[in-house]
């Protein structure tokens, strides 16, 4: 299993190096544990600036899909850890504020619905 990244010209290149890495960290190309290249072998690999590849890399940390262990470098992280346990807290928020306004259970998944829709087709 290795890692691959496509750059295509328009898009942000740090949000496609995210949006990758995550991706075949969430589906499983990338097992836990798999080793990542340093940020400057990743942009020298991609031929991006090395803070290019350094703030995709921060943002996948941010979102638990990554851990970067020093010397034992950058390694994907376990499956539902931080991220999810971030998503579970923001929907519990969700919910009692959706209860606190009165809306009924129906109208609250509707709503959570259309948000999701809107962020993952956006």
């Amino acid at each position: 299993m290795t890692l691959k990244i496509h750059i295509d010209e328009g898009a942000a290149a740090y949000e496609q190096v995210r949006a990758q890495i995550s991706e075949q960290a969430r589906s499983g190309a990338l097992p836990v544990g798999y080793r990542l290249p340093t940020v400057r072998g990743l942009a020298e690999q991609l031929g991006l600036a090395p803070n290019t590849v350094a703030k995709a890399y921060r943002a996948l940390e941010a979102d638990g899909v990554i851990e970067t262990r020093g010397r034992n470098g950058t390694l994907v992280a376990a499956a539902g850890s931080a991220a999810e346990r971030e998503a579970a807290a923001a929907a519990l928020a969700y919910a009692e504020r959706a209860r606190r306004l009165g809306l009924t259970e129906s109208a609250a998944l509707a709503a959570v619905r259309d948000a999701l829709r809107a962020a993952y087709e956006g």
